[in-house]
C-alpha cells in the first residue's frame, strides 16, 4: 500500500534547521553523561562504577523509550508529542540537576532517556512531508544533527563540568530543551497522524513488522553490528587516551569527539548518494568503511603522535560509515510502508541501541582482557558479519532504485523510432533503427510545411488516384 503525501504542509529550510538542532539537543542528553560520569562520582562520592549507572539507565531509557512512545508518532499529531516530550525531558533534566544523592539522579537520568527520543520521532514526520526525491537529503540532514548531538554534547559537557561541577551540564541541557521546544512550537505544522490503530497494536504492529519486512530485518541487522562496533571503540577510547600508552586526561576525550563533529556534515552527502544509486550502494561502501576504520585504529594504541593520528583517522573513518550506513537504512524502511513508518523507525531504532547498549557491554571486558587490539578485532569482526550478510542477501525490492536516466530523445507517438541513450562518450543522442531517420518517421500531420500548401508526396499521391 503507498500512501501519496497529501498537499498539506510541506518540509522548508526553517523547518529543517530547527528539526535538525532539536535532534542533536535530544539525542545528546543520553551521551553528555559518558563525560562527566568521574567527576559525578567524585561529587556524591561513590565509585566510578557506580556512578556509571547513570549512563546505563539513560541508555536503557532511550531504548525503552523508542520502543513505548515513538510508535504514538503514527497514533497521535506529531506537534503536541514532540511538544510534551520535549517539556517533559526538560523537567527530568532539572531534577537530575538537583539531584542530592545517586538513586535519585539514576532515576532521572533514566526518564531523560524514555522522554528524549524526540529524533526518532522527528524523522517519520518529516518524511511525511518530504517528496520522495528529497527524503533521503532530508533523512541525512536530520541524522547530521542527532550525531553532531552525540559528538558536541560530549565536548560542552565536558568544558562545563570542568569550570562549573558536573551539575551544570544538566542545567544546560535543560535550557536548550526547553528553548527548542518554545522554538519549534511556533513552527511545528499540524499533520495528521496515518493510523488509527490503538496503542497497544501499535506495539504488537512493530514486532509483526520486523517479522515480515525482510528489508527492515537487514536494515536492522546492519546498523546494529556497526553500532555495536561503534559504541566499543567509543566507549573504551577514554580508557586508552587516559592509559599509560597516551597519558591524558578526560578532556582529550571531547577534543577527539569534537573533530569527529565535522563528519555530521557527510550524512547529507551520504542521503544523496542513496536518492542516486539506491540504499545496497551506499551500505556496501559505508561496511567496507567500517573495516578499514577497524584497520587505521589498530594502530592507535602505539601511542605516540603517530599513534594519536591514527585515532583521529580510524576514528573519522567510521564515524562516516556509520552515519551514512544509517541514512541509507532509514532511506530503505521508510520505503517499506508509507503507511506505518513510525512503527517502522520504532523497530529498527530499538535494534540500532540494542546493539549499541551490547557493544558498550563488551567493550569494556574486551579491552581489559585484549588491550586495544580486541577492540578493534571486535568491531573488524561485527562490520564483516554485516558485510557477508549484504552480499549473500539479494534485496526484496522494498528500498529505493537509483533514479534512471532520462533518455537523451524521445520518438514521437505513432512512429517507428526507437531512441536509445548510447554510453559512448560521442556526441550522438539517440539511434534510429530502421531505415527511417528521425525526421522522416515523423506523423505526416506533424511535418512542417506552409499553409495551404501541398506537400510532394501529396502531390504525387493526387495523381496517381486523379490520373
Amino acid at each position: 500500500m503507498v500512501v501519496a503525501r497529501a498537499a498539506g504542509p510541506q518540509m522548508n529550510r526553517r523547518l529543517l534547521v530547527l528539526l535538525t538542532l532539536a535532534c542533536g539537543v535530544a539525542v545528546g542528553n543520553v551521551y553528555f553523561p559518558q563525560t562527566i560520569s568521574p567527576l559525578v562520582a567524585a561529587g556524591l562520592g561513590v565509585s566510578p562504577a557506580s556512578a556509571a549507572l547513570v549512563v546505563t539507565a539513560a541508555q536503557l531509557g532511550y531504548a525503552a523509550g523508542i520502543f513505548l512512545l515513538v510508535p504514538l508518532g503514527d497514533r497521535i499529531r506529531h506537534r503536541p508529542l514532540v511538544l510534551t516530550l520535549l517539556g517533559i525531558t526538560g523537567l527530568a533534566l532539572l531534577a537530575a540537576c538537583a539531584a542530592p544523592a545517586l538513586p535519585p539522579l539514576v532515576g532521572a537520568s533514566a526518564l531523560v532517556g524514555v522522554t528524549t527520543v524526540v529524533a526518532p520521532v522527528i524523522g517519520p514526520m518529516a518524511a511525511n512531508l518530504t517528496a520522495d526525491d528529497r527524503r533521503g537529503m532530508v533523512s541525512g540532514t536530520l541524522l547530521s544533527g542527532s550525531i553532531g548531538g552525540m559528538l558536541l554534547s560530549r565536548t560542552v559537557a565536558g568544558t562545563v563540568s570542568e569550570w562549573w561541577g558536573w551539575r551544570a551540564p544538566y542545567l544546560t541541557a535543560a535550557v536548550s530543551v526547553l528553548l527548542i521546544a518554545v522554538a519549534l512550537a511556533r513552527v511545528l505544522p499540524a499533520t495528521r497522524p496515518p493510523s488509527g490503530h490503538r496503542y497497544p497494536a501499535l506495539l504488537a504492529e512493530s514486532l509483526r513488522l520486523l517479522r515480515t519486512e525482510r528489508d527492515l530485518r537487514r536494515s536492522c541487522f546492519y546498523q546494529a553490528t556497526v553500532f555495536a562496533g561503534f559504541s566499543a571503540v567509543w566507549t573504551t577510547v577514554a580508557l586508552l587516551l587516559t592509559g599509560p600508552a597516551y597519558g591524558l586526561g578526560a578532556p582529550a576525550v571531547g577534543l577527539l569527539a569534537l573533530v569527529n563533529a565535522a563528519t555530521m556534515l557527510c550524512t547529507p552527502v551520504a542521503g544523496r548518494q542513496v536518492d542516486r544509486r539506491g540504499s545496497d550502494a551506499v551500505n556496501r561502501i559505508c561496511l567496507l568503511g567500517v573495516i578499514a576504520s577497524a584497520v587505521v585504529l589498530a594502530f592507535g594504541g602505539l601511542g605516540g603522535v603517530g599513534g594519536l593520528a591514527a585515532l583521529v583517522l580510524g576514528t573519522l573513518l567510521l564515524d562516516v560509515g556509520m552515519q551514512s550506513g544509517m541514512v541509507a537504512n532509514q532511506v530503505r524502511i521508510y520505503a517499506l510502508r508509507p503507511d506505518a513508518r513510525s512503527r517502522l523507525n520504532t523497530a529498527y531504532m530499538t535494534c540500532a541501541y540494542l546493539g549499541g547498549s551490547l557493544g558498550s557491554w563488551v567493550g569494556a571486558p574486551a579491552y581489559a582482557r585484549l588491550g586495544w587490539l580486541g577492540v578493534c578485532g571486535l568491531l573488524t569482526l561485527l562490520a564483516a558479519a554485516a558485510l557477508a550478510h549484504h552480499l549473500t542477501t539479494a534485496p526484496s525490492g522494498g528500498h529505493p532504485r537509483p533514479r534512471p536516466r532520462r533518455p537523451a530523445a524521445a520518438a514521437a507517438p505513432g512512429s517507428r523510432l526507437t531512441a536509445t541513450a548510447l554510453p559512448s562518450p560521442l556526441p550522438t543522442a539517440a539511434v534510429a533503427v530502421g531505415p527511417l531517420s528521425a525526421a522522416a518517421a515523423a506523423p505526416p500531420a506533424t511535418r512542417p510545411g506552409p499553409v495551404g500548401e501541398r506537400r510532394p508526396e501529396d502531390r504525387r499521391r493526387y495523381r496517381h488516384r486523379h490520373g
